[in-house]
C-alpha cells in the first residue's frame, strides 16, 4: 500500500478560507449560518470516504426505511466519493443513497485500501464493527486523512494508545463519535462541575443498562453478498453462525451485522457499546481525561456463559456481559461506578449536590438553582474547548478546517474507553485488577494484563 501525502487541494481551500477569516480561529466568533458558508462551496466540502454502510452509517443502507445514522449530517458538510463495505448489498445500497444526496455515484470498493490509497480523498469515515477500527484509523493518518470514527474507538487499550502516538505523529485531525460531548445538556452538567456548583465531587455512577443473551446460534452458510473473511479481519477466523428471529432490526441472532456488539471477539458488550459514552462524560466530569484508575474491581457480573481463563467457552451464544456493577477507583479516591441497572445516564455526586444527566433531562438541585445564579457568560464555550457550540459533526468538520482538536478528541477518549476495557477485563476473569495509569499497565497479574493487547490475524497486521 502507498502512502499518500495531506491533500494538497484541501489544505489550499483552508488556507483560502483562512485568509478570507483574517486570522486563525476568527470563525469561533461568527454567526452559525455565516460559518455554515463555509461547507456550501464545492470547493470548500471535503471529499469523504466511508467504510462500513451499516445501520449507524445509515439504516437505508441496511433495508430499513429510516434515515438514522451519521451519514445524512456528514452530507451537510461534505462529499462522499467512495463507499467501501464487506457486504456487497449494503455497499450497493450506500452508493444509491449517495447518488440521491449529491446527484453523482460514488466509486465502491470491497477493500477499504482504496481509500486510503486515493489522494483525492480528505477524509475517512469510519462505520465499521468496533474489531476494524484501530487498524483503519491509524492506515487512514498514515496515509495522510482525517478520520471520523464511530465509538467505541477501539477493542483493546493497546490500540488507544497507538492512535493517540499516531495521531500526534501524522497531526491529522480524529474526531470520535461520542455525540454526549456535544449535547447541551451535557456540556452545561460539566459547567456545573467545573464552576463548583457541586462542590469536590466525589463519585459518578453510570447506569448504562444490560446486555441481550441469545438461544444456540448453529453453524450455517454465509450470504453470497458477505465477504466473511474480510468483515472479520483483525480477528481469528470463526465460523459463521445466524439464527433468524423477532430480534432486533436484524431480525437475527448472529455474529455479524449489529449483533457483533455481543461478542467479546468484535466488541466489548454494553461496557463499550453505552460505555463508551457514558463513561466518557463521568471521566470528562471528574476532570480525569489524562489518567486513568488504579483499581477495578467487579462487584458483581452475570455472563451468558461459562467462562475459563478470561474467554467463553460456549462459541453458540452472545458472550458479554449482562448484568454487572463495577467500581474504578482513581488514586485520589474518586469513583467511576458502572452499572446494569438504573435509570440511563450518569449521576455525579459532589460534598455540595449532585446533578443527574442523560439524552433527555439535566436534573438536581445545583440545576433548579441556575434560575437565580446562572452560570456566568461564557461557560459553556470553555467547556467546549473554547468554541461555539455546534453539533458533533459540525464540530469535527470546523475542526478539519481549522486544524483544531475536534471537542471528542482521541486522547481523552482513549482514557475514558480504557476504564471501559479494563471492566471489560475484571468481568472476564471475576477479579479485581490493578492498574498503573502512567505506564498503562496491568500491575501483578500476567493473565489480565495479555488482555491488553491483542494478535491481529496474519494478513490484517497493521501496515506501517
Amino acid at each position: 500500500m502507498t502512502t499518500a501525502k495531506p491533500n494538497s487541494l484541501l489544505l489550499d481551500r483552508r488556507t483560502a478560507l483562512r485568509s478570507a477569516l483574517h486570522f486563525t480561529g476568527a470563525s469561533v466568533l461568527l454567526h452559525p449560518i455565516e460559518r455554515a458558508k463555509a461547507f456550501q462551496s464545492a470547493n470548500e466540502r471535503p471529499r469523504l470516504g466511508v467504510v462500513g454502510t451499516g445501520s449507524r452509517w445509515c439504516q437505508k443502507a441496511t433495508g430499513i426505511d429510516r434515515p438514522y445514522g451519521s451519514a445524512p449530517d456528514f452530507a451537510k458538510y461534505g462529499d462522499y466519493v467512495a463507499v467501501c463495505d464487506a457486504d456487497s448489498s449494503r455497499r450497493e445500497m450506500a452508493a444509491g443513497l449517495v447518488k440521491q444526496w449529491h446527484g453523482q455515484s460514488p466509486k465502491i470498493h470491497a477493500d477499504y485500501r482504496a481509500i486510503l490509497e486515493d489522494p483525492t480523498i480528505d477524509i475517512v469515515h469510519i462505520t465499521t464493527p468496533d474489531h476494524w477500527h484501530a487498524k483503519i484509523a491509524i492506515e487512514a493518518m498514515k496515509a495522510g486523512k482525517d478520520v471520523y470514527c464511530e465509538k467505541p474507538m477501539t477493542l483493546t487499550i493497546d490500540e488507544g494508545i497507538q492512535i493517540g502516538a499516531v495521531c500526534k505523529q501524522t497531526g491529522r485531525v480524529m474526531q470520535v463519535g461520542t455525540q454526549q460531548r456535544s449535547g447541551r445538556q451535557f456540556i452545561q452538567a460539566i459547567a456545573l462541575i467545573r464552576e463548583g456548583r457541586l462542590g469536590e465531587i466525589k463519585k459518578a455512577t453510570c447506569s448504562i443498562g444490560g446486555a441481550p443473551t441469545s438461544p444456540e446460534i448453529p453453524v450455517t452458510e454465509v450470504p453470497k453478498n458477505l465477504d466473511w473473511n474480510q468483515w472479520q479481519g483483525p480477528v481469528a477466523n470463526a465460523p459463521f453462525r445466524y439464527k433468524s428471529g423477532p430480534n432486533g432490526e436484524t431480525q437475527s441472532w448472529s455474529r455479524c451485522h449489529y449483533e457483533f456488539r455481543w461478542w467479546y471477539e468484535y466488541s466489548g458488550g454494553k461496557l463499550t457499546d453505552w460505555g463508551a459514552h457514558h463513561v466518557d462524560i463521568a471521566t470528562w466530569g471528574l476532570g480525569k481525561t489524562d489518567t486513568g484508575p488504579v483499581s477495578v474491581n467487579p462487584l458483581k457480573v452475570v455472563h451468558p456463559v461459562e467462562f475459563k481463563d478470561g474467554y467463553p467457552v460456549d462459541p453458540s451464544r452472545y458472550n458479554t456481559a449482562t448484568q454487572f456493577q463495577i467500581a474504578a477507583s482513581f488514586t485520589d479516591g474518586v469513583e467511576i461506578e458502572i452499572r446494569h441497572d438504573g435509570g440511563n445516564g450518569i449521576l455525579f455526586e459532589g460534598t455540595e449536590g449532585r446533578i443527574f444527566v442523560n439524552r433527555g433531562r439535566l436534573s438536581g438541585e445545583p440545576v433548579e438553582a441556575l434560575q437565580n445564579n446562572p452560570l456566568p457568560g461564557g461557560a459553556l464555550e470553555r467547556v467546549y474547548k473554547d468554541r461555539s457550540l455546534v453539533d458533533h459533526f459540525r464540530n469535527f468538520f470546523e475542526a478539519v478546517r481549522d486544524r483544531k482538536e475536534p471537542i471528542s478528541d482521541v486522547h481523552s477518549h482513549h482514557r475514558a474507553l480504557s476504564t471501559c476495557h479494563l471492566a471489560g477485563i475484571a468481568a472476564r476473569l471475576g477479579r479485581k485488577i490493578q492498574w498503573d495509569p502512567e505506564k498503562q499497565l496491568v500491575v501483578g497479574d500476567p493473565l489480565a494484563q495479555s488482555f491488553v493487547a491483542r494478535e491481529y490475524r496474519k494478513g490484517f497486521e497493521i501496515e506501517s
